[in-house]
């Protein structure tokens, strides 16, 4: 009687199904009511006492081998009917590909480049990772110079000379010393400063930065400038220059946008006086044309720059300029409409 059992699970591991049908008659004949199980088990008082163990155990391995075997089948012939069913059918309708969307901050910078692109400013990108003269000392910052407080840096520990960079001015001053004026060109990019983070600031952002060098530059070129940016990026253009400091500028100045005050968000952007603030600009310091090789006796030019997560910020309606590095899909999905 053993040895038939064995015969029948040997069977049963061999066993194969291309229909449903046949599944369930094999199921019938080894696990029904009238099936073989059931005989194999009323069996077992006829079994010799000493031989009760082992054709116990065997009768159990044919049990749990027809039902492995059963729902075995049933799941791979269900699986070849779901396949069947998605892919045989041309009429079904197709699955919607799920669409990007181009960061917020991508989204300003490419209209930003395309606004100044233009009026013929070209694109100049540095390193992230720069060094003091670039940073600091070409731009009329030298070492000890109480302006640099301005800027909590990120030094490199084991090299005080190397920093994360703190503005994208550094790329200017790789660019002057690089190509004869005339030089148009803006530089967009990622800086950092040991700032604490909160809804406001944060120790990464992003910045651009325009430089225009030529001979006979004058303020009234910036303003122009600036006039005709605000206008094209804010549809605004009244505009106001307030006296400022930058080491690298003389005269420099603060630009505010009249933003207006037709609702009660442009009240609490504006702190209820209509201007908001959106960058500094100057003339650019004869010393530090000098630094970088152009003859300030002979070439002027001005410079200005602005964050880019502040536009961002202003543009979007965004109340954290933390969820712009948070990588919620949520908060990127509604950016869809400004690809």
């Amino acid at each position: 009687m053993i040895d038939k059992i064995k015969e029948h699970i040997a069977t049963v591991e061999a066993f194969k199904a291309t229909k449903k049908e046949e599944v369930e008659a094999f199921r019938i004949k080894y696990l029904g009511k009238k099936g073989l199980l059931n005989e194999f088990f009323s069996e077992f008082k006829n079994v010799a006492k000493d031989q009760k163990k082992e054709f116990g155990l065997v009768v159990n391995l044919l049990k749990n081998t027809a039902e492995e075997k059963v729902n075995e089948l049933k799941a791979s012939l269900e699986s070849k009917e779901e396949s069947k069913g998605v892919y045989g059918d041309l009429s079904r309708p197709g699955v919607p590909f799920s669409v990007g969307a181009r960061h917020p901050i991508s989204t300003v910078k490419n209209k930003i480049i395309e606004i100044f692109s233009r009026i013929g400013f070209n694109v100049s990108e540095g390193p992230e990772i720069e060094d003091d003269w670039h940073n600091f000392t070409a731009l009329n910052l030298p070492a000890h110079h109480p302006a640099r407080d301005m800027q909590d840096t990120f030094f490199i520990q084991t090299n005080p000379d190397v920093l994360l960079r703190t503005h994208t001015s550094s790329v200017q001053v790789r660019y002057m010393e690089n190509n004869k004026p005339p030089i148009r060109t803006i530089s967009p990019g990622r800086v950092y400063r040991n700032e604490a983070i909160s809804a406001r600031s944060h120790c990464f952002f992003h910045q651009v930065e325009g430089l225009y060098v030529d001979k006979g530059v004058s303020f009234a070129d910036l303003k122009q400038t600036l006039q005709y940016f605000t206008t094209e990026m804010f549809g605004k253009s009244e505009i106001r220059l307030r006296p400022s400091y930058f080491p690298f500028t003389e005269p420099s100045a603060e630009v505010d946008v009249y933003w207006g005050l037709e609702t009660e968000t442009d009240y609490k952007m504006t702190k209820g006086t209509g201007w908001l603030e959106i960058m500094g600009c100057g003339m650019v310091d004869p010393q530090v044309l000098d630094n970088c090789g152009i003859d300030s006796s002979e070439y002027s030019g001005f410079a200005f720059g602005m964050g880019i997560d502040r536009i961002a910020l202003l543009l979007h309606q965004i109340p954290d300029i933390r969820m712009f590095s948070e990588n919620d899909i949520r908060f990127l999905e509604q950016f869809k409409s400004t690809i």
